[in-house]
């Protein structure tokens, strides 16, 4: 059912359109093709994004956080405007005065700017609550959200028929402005202090310049059960590094237990790379390849076309495996479709072995070369 209207395209009002797609890492880089082939087609119209702070430097440089005047280029090619919101924060202290005000800050914001179109891209209850506060003239979101009743707040509610979210995402944004998208290439903002920060810590790694050859295992995931083992990981890093590869194992900090448990697997070959997210944008853009699970930087590898090897256990590869670059997709038949987030890797993922991964990431490697 699509209660409202879609609205007319209309170049001599640009219009104003605010996307909500708080996060996580991965859901925010499979909405953005979407986004991006709108861009496309409508270069002046008004888009602003509404996203946890946390994964904002997918959409803008850390530079460009707290600027008061933001303007659309190498440094936030995208939107026009990144509104952060905190929900995490929230949820930490849901009834606190800091919160109320929070809150009652962003609805300012966010009526002020006279949104013609909110398009709900998350489908869950505080992304709808988010758009409902922005007040939009039409507000849009899937018929059927992950949260069911997220789609109580919507006046448009848009049905989705593609198996790939980031198919789904032009389906729903396409409905909602009256035109249809296709997924298109993605632009990252590009930060010229992520991008000496990478060049030079390569130059520590690598004596010679000219033979920088590194893969980046990423071994979390969002939850137990998408986490294949770490020693395999490291039994992985130790073959490559063995065929001249220097494994990086990604960390959110220095002391990441897993990231330094996959190091430790493989004999000490691999080396932890703790970094933000502008640094790791910077550091996949000239990787060889990227092994990981179903998690933020195996899509943000996808999204800058480098080569993936993608370990995927109870979620299906059919509806957010890595899209538009080269992969290698494994899943073992036993494993089954189960978003119960168990703290213990999945049955099936567990009979993915490391020679089959290994043989994937040579395969990929000798075929990108």
């Amino acid at each position: 059912m699509n209660e409202q209207a879609p609205i007319p395209p209309d170049e001599n009002r640009p219009r104003r359109i605010l996307i909500v797609r708080i996060g996580a890492m991965g859901d925010v880089l499979h909405a953005m093709p979407a986004v991006t082939a709108l861009r496309e087609r409508h270069p002046g119209w008004f888009i602003g994004w509404a996203i946890d702070p946390v994964w904002s430097e997918l959409l803008h440089t850390a530079s460009e956080c707290g600027a008061s005047s933001l303007v659309r280029g190498a440094a936030m090619p995208l939107i026009d405007r990144c509104y952060p919101v905190p929900t995490r924060d929230w949820k930490r202290r849901p009834f606190s005065l800091e919160t109320l005000d929070e809150i009652r800050s962003l609805r300012r914001k966010l009526r002020a700017e006279q949104f013609d179109l909110c398009v709900d891209l998350q489908g869950a209850i505080r992304s709808s609550a988010i758009g409902w506060l922005a007040g939009a003239t039409k507000f849009a979101g899937p018929a059927h959200p992950r949260e069911k009743q997220a789609r109580w707040l919507y006046g448009q509610h848009i049905e989705t028929h593609a198996a790939h979210v980031i198919e789904q995402a032009c389906e729903i944004l396409g409905a909602a402005v009256g035109e249809p998208l296709a997924p298109a290439k993605i632009e990252l903002p590009l930060d010229t202090a992520t991008e000496t920060w990478r060049d030079d810590l390569l130059s520590q790694l690598f004596s010679d310049t000219t033979a920088q050859k590194f893969v980046i295992i990423a071994p979390a995931a969002g939850w137990g059960a998408k986490q294949w083992p770490a020693e395999r990981y490291g039994a992985v890093a130790a073959q490559l590094a063995q065929a001249g590869y220097l494994p990086l194992v990604n960390a959110v900090v220095a002391g990441d237990i897993l990231a330094n448990a996959v190091v430790d697997a493989s004999g000490g070959t691999a080396v932890v790379i703790p970094c933000t997210v502008g640094q790791l944008i910077a550091l996949t853009r000239r990787a060889s390849l990227v092994i990981a699970g179903d998690t933020g930087p195996l899509h943000l590898a996808a999204a800058l076309t480098r080569p993936v090897v993608a370990l995927f256990g109870p979620t299906d590869p059919a509806r957010n495996g890595p899209y538009g670059t080269d992969s290698r997709v494994l899943r073992h038949p036993s494993s089954r479709k189960d978003h119960t987030r168990y703290a213990e890797t999945e049955e099936g993922l567990m009979h993915v072995e490391t020679d089959a991964v290994v043989a994937a990431a040579f395969d990929l490697l000798r075929a990108t070369a």
